[in-house]
C-alpha cells in the first residue's frame, strides 16, 4: 500500500521546517554568547529561506558576532 508523503512538501510544512531552522540558530547564537539584537532576530525568524537559513546555522557555529551571519560571499 503506497503511502502519500505530499504533506512533507506542503507550504505548511516548508513554513514548520525554517522556523525549526530559525529558532536552532538562535540557540547556537545564544549558547555561544553572541548577542542578538531585534533587528537581526528579526531578520533570522521572518526569513523562510531553508538554503540562506541553513548557511546562517553554519556560519553560526564560528561567527563572533551576527553580522558575520549575514555577510554576502564575493
Amino acid at each position: 500500500m503506497a503511502v502519500d508523503l505530499s504533506i512533507f512538501q506542503s507550504q505548511t510544512a516548508q513554513a514548520l521546517r525554517a522556523e525549526g531552522l530559525a529558532e536552532a540558530l538562535l540557540v547556537v547564537l545564544s549558547g555561544r554568547g553572541i548577542d542578538v539584537s531585534d533587528e537581526a532576530r528579526e531578520r533570522i525568524t521572518t526569513c523562510d529561506d531553508h538554503d540562506t537559513l541553513t548557511t546562517w546555522l553554519t556560519r553560526a557555529a564560528t561567527a563572533t558576532t551576527t553580522a558575520e551571519l549575514f555577510v554576502q560571499p564575493e
